[in-house]
């Protein structure tokens, strides 16, 4: 083999270990990077001439880098989008990146809402997954996640619930007179109704002792809240009544219902509203308990509830491992709203590397295999969360080292081949 060959070997030395150098120190600078994931350099020797009947080495190339999918820690944020996938998945985002739209990939988690109330990355790329409808169904395509906009429609009151105490010592009241509620009755409390709307209606609610554990109830809400007037504006107007029976030991036997319909001003018409005071014996088959008593104390309300609510605009999220995306509602709602797609790859170290944490499939990657995330190999996502660059700087630095010993002895050999390059050109002296 000629000086010049060795002269090149060298060279090839150089370049491999400089390229090298470049790798490592990609790493490195990357090591604050969010969902970043480290390269290796790999190297292959080059066959130069014969040398006799043996085959003599030509130097060496850098014959590419291999990405690390080796899981990040996950560190902590408290963001309410930022979220980690612990496992293989890669987070499915679509959008114009450098001038190329299409489908990318990515482990970076930091998401937020952009003014279209997308989910998008820091690069507006769209987050990909599942939106649920109103009634809590998930879609079956993959999809832009947009919750900017995402609303809870209102839901009319069927059904008010209210347990009580009713004073068994209370002495019997005069006959109910609806125009003077207050006087003809023994106890009063109220609870709010809605209409299909979403207004919310004061329904109060007054309690008569009859004697001998009968009781009668009647709701009633003003006038002016109701079509056609009611009774007048500011005039208690009924919507609903009926009747309470106790046994001896002061527990709920039957109860009765008499209307309990209302048509709210400008709402659905003839709304009914079902009111339940407990698991009376005789009406319900109940224990008489869990729920309305007569007991000799004061008169009081243990529970309210009703099944209805007003309308509501999206101000909180909470994302579940399984990626579904929850949204919490101003009027109190909590509902499924999106879920998280994820993706992965029969060969993920076929994917193709992009600037911004992403990657992009390529035949030798294979499709990407999207579905919800926790299904499959995919992995879980963890909110609040954010999964830090696999680069272990320890080891870099060690490589580093390496590297830097590598191209200084290939400097040597060039050196070295350039002392004997000149020794031959002195032959003529």
């Amino acid at each position: 083999m000629s000086i010049w060959n060795n002269l090149y070997i060298g060279i090839s030395g150089l370049n491999a270990h400089g390229n090298a150098i470049s790798v490592v120190g990609d790493n490195i600078a990357n090591v604050s990077t969010v969902g970043f994931k480290a390269s290796r350099a790999g190297f292959s020797n080059v066959m130069g001439g014969m040398a006799g009947a043996a085959r003599l080495g030509g130097g060496v190339h850098m014959d590419g880098t291999q990405v690390s999918f080796g899981q990040g820690i996950l560190q902590q944020t408290g963001g309410t989008l930022d979220m980690a996938v612990s496992g293989r998945g890669f987070f499915a985002v679509n959008g114009n990146h450098n001038g190329t739209p299409g489908n990318y990939y990515t482990r970076d988690g930091r998401f937020n809402i952009d003014t279209g109330g997308f989910i998008v990355n820091p690069e507006g790329l769209r987050l990909q997954g599942y939106m649920f409808d109103p009634t809590g169904v998930q879609g079956q395509q993959v999809g832009d996640l947009q919750l900017g906009a995402l609303q809870s429609q209102p839901l009319a009151t069927t059904a008010a619930n209210l347990s009580l105490n009713l004073d068994a010592t209370e002495p019997i009241a005069p006959a109910w007179d609806p125009a003077d509620p207050e006087a003809t009755s023994t106890f009063a409390t109220s609870t709010t109704v809605y209409d299909s709307l979403g207004n919310g209606h004061k329904v109060d609610m007054y309690f008569r002792n009859g004697g001998a554990g009968a009781w009668d109830w009647h709701a009633m809400v003003d006038g002016a809240e109701l079509n056609g007037g009611g009774a007048g504006p500011g005039v208690p107007t009924e919507i609903g009544s009926g009747s309470l029976t106790f046994d001896t030991s002061g527990h709920l036997d039957t109860e009765t219902t008499a209307g309990g319909t209302a048509d709210f001003l400008g709402a659905e018409p003839g709304q009914v509203i079902g009111f339940d005071f407990g698991d009376s014996i005789t009406t319900d088959g109940g224990t008489g308990t869990a729920g309305t008593t007569q007991y000799a104390g004061a008169s009081t309300v243990n529970a309210s509830t009703q099944n209805g609510f007003g309308f509501g605009s999206l101000v909180d999220m909470v994302v579940s491992e399984n990626g579904t995306i929850e949204g919490l509602f101003s009027n109190g709602q909590r509902r499924a709203v999106a879920r998280v797609a994820l993706a992965t790859f029969t060969a993920e170290e076929g994917l193709a590397r992009e600037s911004g944490q992403l990657f992009r499939e390529t035949t030798a990657s294979g499709q990407a295999l999207v579905d919800a995330a926790a299904t499959g190999s995919r992995g879980s996502v963890f909110a609040g969360n954010l999964e830090a660059s696999n680069v272990d700087l320890t080891n870099e630095l060690v490589t580093l080292i390496a590297y830097q010993r590598a191209f200084q002895a290939n400097v040597k050999t060039v050196q070295t081949a350039d002392e004997m390059l000149t020794e031959v050109a002195n032959l003529k002296r």
